[in-house]
């Protein structure tokens, strides 16, 4: 396969998983947002494969692999561009609220590579897809992984790994200092999904994936369990117990069906908001 390489040109990387809700709004955003040349290369399945002619590639094979799915996206992309060239991932139901070429370019002036770190996710401390950007030649250089396998402890105690256990372990192997964006605000008190990192970038966190994360497993029970004396005391009982055995005990209950139905109800009402452009403009 061969392309004709683009000069100054930024290489987007997303992956619409079943669903093609979010790919009509992305796109919008993508061109509020972004105003030097872009193209947008892109992993679909399901209802999102109807869409592939809104991309400039689209590749709709039957991997489910998240990582793998955003490697080989890689791997196309350094086909036909140059090392100098911006590499953005970003997952499906994220994209930018406020236009991003002057952070981007003066952030790869001081770092190699940015990325969302989610830390309210108990913890989690590696590069997270849902937007990471760098050159198309530093990531080459590194091998870049997006696949799980190195483990960290959460402030929950555990050790975990995630997508993006294996790039975090390959900058601490090289010593490479990276930009962690931070969330800085929300559009609810949801303190994991629908939230805003770097006042950039919106990551709705919901919209391919059912809505119960480590994050909810381990919050509090107020406003879940009823009475409220109740889901207080549940708290107070459940602290100490490992995140395991709260799984376990949340399941027993049915509170984690409870997260689930509200957290559902909550995504969906945020996605038709956003739709109408209610939030960002």
């Amino acid at each position: 396969m061969r392309y004709k390489k683009a000069v100054g040109m930024i290489y987007i990387a997303t992956v619409h998983w079943e669903t093609d809700k979010w790919i009509d709004t992305q796109l919008k955003y993508f061109k509020r947002n972004i105003n030097q040349p872009y193209r947008v290369f892109a992993f679909l399945s399901g209802d999102a494969c109807k869409h592939k002619d809104k991309f400039y590639f689209a590749c709709c094979e039957p991997i489910t692999e998240h990582a793998i799915k955003l490697n080989l996206l890689a791997r196309f992309i350094s086909l036909q561009a140059n090392d100098d060239d911006v590499l953005i991932f970003i997952d499906g139901d994220a994209f930018p609220v406020k236009p991003i070429d002057s952070f981007v370019t003066l952030t790869l002036k001081q770092y190699p590579l940015a990325a969302i770190r989610r830390t309210e996710n108990i913890g989690d401390l590696q590069p997270h897809p849902s937007f990471c950007f760098t050159t198309v030649g530093f990531w080459k250089s590194i091998e870049g992984d997006w696949k799980e396998g190195y483990e960290w402890e959460t402030t929950a105690g555990i050790h975990r790994t995630d997508v993006g256990g294996n790039l975090f372990k390959i900058l601490i192997d090289l010593k490479i200092d990276w930009l962690p964006l931070e969330r800085t605000s929300q559009l609810t008190n949801h303190g994991l999904m629908f939230g805003i990192y770097a006042d950039l970038v919106y990551h709705h966190g919901a919209g391919f994936r059912e809505p119960l994360s480590m994050y909810d497993r381990t919050k509090s029970l107020v406003g879940i369990v009823k009475p409220r004396f109740i889901a207080k005391l549940l708290d107070l009982l459940l602290c100490n117990v490992s995140v395991k055995n709260r799984f376990r005990i949340h399941r027993l209950l049915g509170i984690g069906d409870r997260i689930n139905y509200q957290n559902q109800r909550l995504s969906q009402s945020i996605h038709e908001k956003i739709a109408m452009d209610e939030f960002f403009v």
